[in-house]
């Protein structure tokens, strides 16, 4: 019995293409149907804005203009591009809505949902929050509240955010993507071997799946 195929992905919550890649991930595993690996997936922290405020005020457009210096009508493209490409991957991204917000807390939530095993089950829920429900997830209210939705304790949540003890969790996963030379996000890294760069189709994880799986195989013969 061969152990699990790991991926370490890099990611933040406020990334657009990081959900894209999310589910083109599911659906290169899914397209695999009974020959799919059995997959590992551990999620590391990334800050693609670190000094965005907590309680940033205006729409992602106000933000790309004034905070990166990005025109305004170029914004507004980026916008209208990623929520296409969002949408042809079953995401319903809604820009009217989101709460640009920073998202430091997030990630040390996520470092407290791995422990108690429910680190893919609160990924998937702040990416929803973020994107299609215009939760505000800089907010430690706001993510206790999701904390809770996934099954973990509301008070040990809490405490784990208001503590601040897993900043250092947060800060060794952005060093270990210095090292790894990972410049953006979503990157995807498969038996701590092989990297993908972006939301690539969901047929490149196909590819990439088997061709790790086929490896394997080859080496246990």
């Amino acid at each position: 019995m061969t152990s699990p195929i790991k991926i370490d992905i890099w990611s933040d919550i406020a990334c657009p293409w990081c959900y894209i890649g999310k589910r083109h991930l599911e659906g290169g595993l899914a397209a695999l149907g009974d020959d799919a690996p059995e997959v590992e997936i551990e999620y590391h922290s990334f800050e693609l804005a670190p000094d965005t405020p907590v309680d940033f005020e205006g729409s992602e457009v106000d933000f790309l203009a004034g905070h990166k210096g990005i025109p305004v009508e170029q914004a507004r493209m980026m916008i209208d591009r990623v929520t296409g490409v969002a949408a042809q991957a079953g995401l319903d991204y809604d820009y009217d809505a989101l709460q640009h917000t920073k998202t430091l807390k997030a990630h040390e939530l996520l470092h407290f949902a791995k422990e108690q095993g429910k680190q893919l089950e609160l990924s998937e829920r702040l990416f929803r929050a973020y994107f299609t429900e215009g939760r505000d997830v800089g907010r430690t209210d706001e993510l206790v509240e999701l904390a809770a939705e996934v099954g973990l304790d509301a008070d040990a949540a809490r405490e784990a955010l208001e503590s601040g003890r897993y900043g250092t969790a947060v800060r060794a996963d952005i060093a270990q993507a210095g090292a790894y030379g990972i410049r953006g996000v979503p990157f995807f890294v498969f038996e701590g071997k092989y990297g993908v760069s972006g939301a690539q189709p969901a047929e490149v994880f196909s590819q990439v799946l088997t061709q790790v799986a086929g490896e394997r195989d080859g080496a246990a013969a």
